[in-house]
């Protein structure tokens, strides 16, 4: 099974939400019918970015290191490496 760190960005006020999940394109789904309470608010969100790992364990570090990252220009950098 496959893991996920991703970033979703607002359509409606440009705000990056980063999470993990083992199914990407449910979990999107999710944060734009408005059931997620961190995302509700501010969708609609697209996806901005995704990384792809082989364990939990994994995803969940990367996502931690980039919300470690406080920097918005830093999470853009990502999109385009």
């Amino acid at each position: 099974m496959s893991y996920y760190t991703y970033i979703l960005k607002s359509f409606k006020n440009n705000k990056f939400y980063v999470g993990y999940t083992s199914n990407l394109e449910q979990r999107i789904k999710l944060h734009n019918s408005g059931k997620n309470l961190a995302t509700k608010s501010d969708g609609p969100w697209k996806l901005y970015y995704a990384e792809e790992f082989a364990d939990e364990a994994t995803a969940i570090r990367r996502e931690k290191q980039i919300k470690g990252w406080k920097s918005r220009k830093a999470i853009e950098r990502l999109k385009f490496k």
